[in-house]
């Protein structure tokens, strides 16, 4: 008993020391600006930017192949702060922002294709064949990707209803104060 503990004490040191030397010698660089950005991103990886998750979106605005408004639900917000990370002058007045929004299924139209259940990035949808689905709240990121693969379109996109988890103060108007002299 004591030499199997002996043994497999010295097999995982051994191991793990050489695991250590690997991950020194064949280290990758990674370019800080990318991090930076993928930190600054939402994290949902929802798809809705047309890459591969948040880290993919980080790397092609780094590599400038999309534009600083590419997220959806970072909204203006994220596209602000990501122009003024990179430093370029951004024009927000195209962008839409129309806050955050969760998948509904309307249960007297669902025919239970599992079509929307298939594309959910989150799996946020649960149901099975032929059988009524529904939408986990806490698991919706917005998306839409359910909507557009529903034959049937009970699958729709609704605000985000106001309660006290979900309730933000609505910032304040400046208002313009009369100039003193």
């Amino acid at each position: 008993m004591l030499s199997a503990i002996v043994s497999l004490t010295l097999l995982g040191a051994v191991l793990g020391l050489g695991l250590g030397i690997a991950a020194r010698q064949f280290a990758v660089e990674v370019d800080p600006l990318i991090g930076d950005l993928e930190a600054m991103m939402p994290g949902s990886n929802c798809g809705q930017c047309g890459q591969p998750g948040c880290a993919g979106a980080a790397r092609a605005i780094a590599a400038r192949r999309v534009a600083v408004t590419c997220c959806p639900p970072g909204g203006k917000a994220l596209a602000a702060a990501l122009a003024t990370k990179l430093g370029i002058q951004l024009d927000l007045t195209a962008v839409v922002d129309e806050g955050p929004k969760l998948a509904m299924v309307s249960e007297e139209i669902c025919i239970g294709c599992c079509r929307c259940l298939k594309v959910c990035p989150t799996d946020a949808i649960v149901g099975a064949a032929k059988q009524i689905h529904n939408v986990i709240r806490e698991a919706c990121t917005g998306c839409g990707n359910c909507v557009e693969h529903c034959p049937t379109e009970a699958v729709t996109m609704k605000p985000v209803p106001v309660t006290l988890q979900h309730w933000v103060w609505p910032k304040p108007v400046l208002a313009e104060s009369p100039v003193t002299v």
